[in-house]
């Protein structure tokens, strides 16, 4: 059975020592306040990782604002799950991966916090030359590479990429390796499309408003649509406007729009279209690892770029602040970085626009 995201435990306390460390919590939708936990120790087969960077993603977002259905999502919960850390303890019967290793992490849910354990499953070792803070979205790739190998996308096709936050940047980047015809993506933040023509969109279209149609703004350009259309928003009503972009046997890859779907979905058209609909995350363990290790290549060959995208750097401290600025969707603010491991207010933030 394929391994899925895990939440590791952590006790929370009401004191403050040496064997407590600080932690977020989503108390209620909306809402996100930082308690005090015991630091754990790693139980046998487990490593136990100082966090020193989190991103927000979009993920953590839609929990914040309440917009899982509660089948997935319950509260209390802890989110943050883009980490990058020094690896400070190792449990016992643990081959290879040794103290002061720095490692990015993958499928570790709830790692807004100091201290997080976990197994070596979830663990990639990180040259010490790389930067941690470029190490943090080397979670993101599997996911990005397996839908970009999922679009079997060729010189031939054209390829559209809705959303160009966070991850939808990295997808530009990853899906400009594959040659396409035209490499077409749409946002509402013209901040956010200059990064993807250097990324190598060939074509940027700006939306109006998150509820514009997508082939409104594109289809002079491209009046058959699209053979592959990529998703990258968060909630899941993107999908009835990617199955409107999509060309006659054309392909979704459902990297984004996993959220719930408010509106009606034509079946029908997407049995007229003859489309494929697929999802991104890999379904084969062995397929994580290889595709985690390729994610790290392609950063250090200097060919995905994850730390130009960074505008806001705020300690942990404050996570109630950073979550409200993410939670704005402004074209300023890109990726917010969570720093665990600073005691004080960050040296960037939304006052002096970031790195």
């Amino acid at each position: 059975m394929v391994r899925k995201m895990s939440v590791p435990p952590m006790q929370l306390v009401d004191s403050c020592g040496d064997d407590t460390q600080l932690c977020a919590v989503v108390e209620e939708i909306g809402s996100i306040t930082v308690k005090r936990a015991l630091i754990p120790e790693p139980a046998e087969g487990e490593i136990r990782v100082k966090i020193k960077w989190v991103g927000i993603c979009g993920s953590d977002v839609e929990v914040f604002r309440g917009a899982r259905e509660p089948e997935f999502i319950s509260y209390p919960t802890r989110l943050g799950h883009e980490v990058a850390g020094i690896i400070d303890k190792v449990g016992p019967n643990v081959i290879g991966l040794r103290e002061g290793d720095h490692v990015a992490l993958r499928y570790i849910w709830g790692a807004f916090a100091e201290y997080v354990c976990c197994t070596p499953f979830s663990v990639k070792v990180l040259p010490k030359e790389l930067p941690l803070i470029e190490g943090s979205l080397i979670e993101v790739l599997p996911g990005i590479i397996h839908a970009a190998e999922l679009g079997d996308i060729s010189p031939h096709k054209n390829v559209l990429i809705m959303g160009q936050g966070v991850s939808g940047l990295v997808m530009t980047q990853v899906v400009s390796l594959f040659s396409p015809r035209n490499l077409v993506v749409t946002d509402l933040f013209d901040e956010k499309l200059e990064l993807a023509r250097k990324y190598g969109a060939t074509h940027t279209y700006k939306l109006p408003s998150a509820d514009a149609r997508t082939m409104d703004i594109v289809g002079n350009d491209f009046p058959d649509g699209f053979d592959v259309v990529i998703p990258c928003l968060l909630e899941g009503d993107g999908m009835v406007d990617a199955i409107d972009a999509a060309a006659q046997n054309g392909r979704i890859v459902m990297y984004g729009c996993i959220g719930t779907c408010h509106k009606p979905v034509d079946f029908f058209k997407v049995h007229k279209k003859r489309l494929d609909i697929m999802s991104t995350e890999p379904k084969r363990d062995i397929d994580n690892r290889r595709y985690f290790d390729q994610g790290l290549r392609l950063v250090l060959d200097g060919l995905v770029n994850t730390e130009e995208m960074i505008t806001h750097v705020i300690p942990l401290q404050d996570v109630a602040r950073a979550f409200e600025l993410r939670n704005r969707h402004q074209g300023d603010t890109i990726h917010v970085m969570i720093d665990c491991e600073t005691k004080e207010r960050g040296s960037h933030d939304e006052n002096d626009g970031g790195l």
